[in-house]
């Protein structure tokens, strides 16, 4: 065991130098600059376990001969060998590789041995991957290459990908250079291979580099038989190295069957998997990302969801999409989002009309959130035409949830090459371009429903997490508004944080460098109910010099009740809306509110004793109760008007709006929603009680039984 010892020295060192280092058999071939590695070949890692192990008398003194097809080509190889999953140390005894004479066999001819950092074996860590020192060896895109590895102990567990969809060989003993490999036994599982990059004279232009695709099975490509090399995946490489523009870019499959985006099941989740399978590979310049089918159909296979479920689902994925897209951005990858193709029919998931709602909220994310640097609308591409919700007939392969050959190559040739290299966002198969983001859109023509939003007790409002000031929180928020270019109106009590002034001054100042506007919401933030006419108006009017100063160039004449609480009597709320009017103000109505204040103080309490679980159970569930609040809004206008009007949603500048603001306004977007400015919202005759106060009656509200569950607020008790 000693030289494994050894080894394991050289092998650990050499990862941290394998493009800088070559072997002196191999000094002649090393080019004056670093070499420009891509990975034209790879497989996404996970524990093969069960029937995907190596059965026990194959697993140690055995020879692995892995058949693999390249994209890109080059003039020099470079293997990545992979112990993602492995608890101990994975001996490499000696390693070669070689061209195949012979499709769908084992034979070889010529090749090399591989070494590293100049030994021709090496261990390889727990957990670890080890690169190959770099050889010459000029091979074709589209080439077969073999890659043998003598294991002479067992790996445990095993590190592999099951879903090969090619033939590898097993033959007991070393016999890494034998090129008939006669006597061996065939597999169809991959095992310690991870990658083989190119590096070479068509690597070296402008538009070179790598594209994973990262995905489920339907990426992996389950229902091709072995060696076909059919997956869309392959139909996209084809593509490629068949223009001489786009022959050096390499396509690496990325997918695993069944993988879910948010929980392990058939391999580590995709937020796990991500920065291993995408970011950490050679010259990844895009990933298409095509997930989810797999978290939809499982939430309702085994029972029917909840309401809040279908909602947190929809939610969880779509800020897991804007998670992936900001750590791709951070290495300079352009994500290219694509929708998920329809399942209705399958008897595995039984989707219902619950789910296809969760799958289309889910696309209208993807198509329109401006997520993505570009979209590939495979949806639109698959979909049965008469029946939207399971994929065309032609394209189906039977299951109603895996395309045939026919539908890979038809998702393989939807993937237009000149997205490789445009820098603009584009949607493919789409039927109009997309915004790059929910800016506000005032043409009549627009029939999205609309919500405007708006943020009330500006400057201080809930507990603060730990070392956190006001104005952090107004900065969350109007960063967040920035960022996604939504408008929104604020509303002020000069009598807020008076405990620490200049951090109450800084919030203030905060919003309005930001340029959004303020409106007036009493000095106090009194109730009428309590505190009668004649003193409620008296706190309107304390309120205006300070609102005046700040507000200063902007119509702050808008005027939201605390509480919403228009008083006990009639004549008390006339009396204050007579008042409102004499002074030149309009009511901001309120029309849509999940109660999001309940959620800032157990955020708070659980953001001082950092608990990351309980925490992440507040964020589904305040993504949740919005959801549903927005449902029940819309069903309540539709029952009481018979359509929808422009939404007026309350909110509060508090530490966890200020968290959630950018999934909040993911989620409304992939609802479909746009949105608008308060003023644009209460010009609809909806809410002309609201803007004439001569009118005599409350301000309007939807009030009344929804038709969908009322939110939920926080778990009580939760880090109290």
């Amino acid at each position: 065991m000693s030289r494994w010892a050894t080894a394991i020295l050289a092998g650990v060192l050499m990862v941290a130098s394998a493009d800088a280092r070559d072997t002196a058999r191999h000094v002649s071939t090393r080019h004056v600059s670093a070499p420009h590695w891509i990975a034209s070949w790879g497989s996404s890692q996970m524990i093969a376990d069960g029937d995907n192990a190596l059965p026990a008398d194959r697993a140690a003194a055995v020879t692995l001969r892995q058949i693999i097809r390249l994209s890109a080509g080059g003039d020099r190889v470079r293997v990545r060998l992979s112990n993602a999953f492995g608890t101990r140390p994975l001996a490499i005894g000696s390693a070669r590789i070689a061209r195949t004479t012979a499709p769908a066999t084992p034979q070889v001819g010529g090749g090399a041995p591989l070494t590293f950092a100049g030994q021709t074996g090496a261990v390889i860590p727990a957990g670890a991957e080890l690169y190959s020192d770099p050889i010459a060896l000029p091979v074709a895109p589209g080439a077969d290459v073999a890659i043998s590895l003598y294991l002479p102990e067992a790996a445990v567990p095993q590190t592999g990908h099951p879903g090969a969809r090619a033939f590898s060989y097993t033959l007991a003993g070393d016999h890494v250079a034998d090129p008939g490999f006669t006597g061996a036994k065939q597999t169809t599982h991959w095992y310690a291979l991870a990658d083989l990059e190119v590096s070479g004279a068509t690597t070296m232009g402008a538009n070179t580099g790598t594209i994973v695709a990262i995905g489920d099975s339907i990426t992996d490509g389950y229902g091709v038989k072995p060696n076909h090399n059919t997956r869309w995946t392959d139909v996209l490489a084809e593509r490629l190295r068949g223009t001489r523009a786009t022959r050096g870019i390499g396509v690496v499959n990325a997918g695993i069957g069944g993988n879910r985006i948010l929980l392990d099941g058939l391999g580590p989740n995709l937020m796990a998997r991500f920065d291993r399978d995408v970011v950490a590979r050679s010259r990844v310049r895009w990933a298409i990302l095509l997930e989810g089918v797999n978290d939809l159909g499982v939430l309702t296979r085994e029972a029917p969801a909840t309401p809040a479920q279908h909602a947190a689902i929809v939610a969880q994925v779509t800020g897991a999409y804007t998670q992936l897209v900001a750590r791709a951005h951070a290495h300079g990858i352009k994500m290219i989002g694509s929708t998920i193709t329809p399942f209705g029919g399958n008897d595995y998931y039984h989707p219902g009309p619950a789910t296809e709602a969760d799958r289309q909220a889910i696309n209208t994310f993807i198509r329109t959130s401006g997520t993505f640097d570009a979209v590939i609308d495979f949806d639109r591409v698959m979909r049965d035409p008469e029946h939207p919700d399971r994929l065309a007939p032609a394209y189906d392969s039977g299951d109603h949830l895996h395309p045939s050959e026919a539908g890979y190559r038809k998702m393989g040739e939807a993937v237009p090459l000149t997205l490789f290299g445009k820098t603009t966002r584009q949607v493919i198969g789409a039927v109009a371009p997309v915004p790059v983001a929910p800016v506000p859109l005032k043409s009549s023509a627009d029939t999205r429903p609309a919500i405007a939003l708006t943020f009330d007790d500006i400057p201080a409002h809930g507990p603060l997490a730990p070392g956190q000031t006001r104005a952090d929180v107004i900065r969350g928020i109007t960063t967040a508004l920035a960022t996604a270019r939504v408008p929104a109106f604020g509303f002020m009590n000069a009598g807020f944080g008076l405990d620490h002034p200049a951090d109450a001054a800084a919030a203030i100042a905060a919003w309005r460098t930001a340029g959004l506007p303020l409106g007036n919401h009493t000095y106090s933030h009194g109730d009428l109910a309590k505190v009668g006419a004649s003193a409620f108006v008296a706190d309107i009017v304390r309120n205006e010099a300070p609102l005046a100063r700040v507000a200063k160039g902007t119509d702050w004449h808008w005027f939201r009740y605390p509480f919403l609480s228009e008083g006990k009597s009639i004549a008390d709320r006339d009396a204050v809306r007579a008042a409102l009017k004499g002074r030149g103000y309009r009511v901001a109505a309120v029309t849509m509110s999940f109660d999001d204040y309940n959620w800032n103080p157990p955020y708070a309490a659980c953001a001082a004793k950092r608990d990351r679980a309980a925490i992440t159970t507040l964020e589904t569930g305040y993504l949740a109760a919005a959801r549903t609040a927005a449902l029940a809004s819309r069903a309540r206008a539709k029952a009481q008007l018979g359509h929808d009007i422009p939404y007026v949603l309350l909110m509060h500048v508090g530490a966890f709006d200020a968290r959630m603001l950018p999934r909040l306004l993911s989620l409304y977007t992939s609802m479909g929603f746009r949105f608008v400015t308060l003023a644009e919202a209460e010009a609809n005759p909806y809410y002309a009680a609201a803007t004439d106060l001569t009118r005599p009656t409350a301000s309007p509200s939807l009030q009344g039984p929804p038709s969908v569950a009322a939110p939920v607020g926080p778990p009580a008790g939760l880090c109290g």
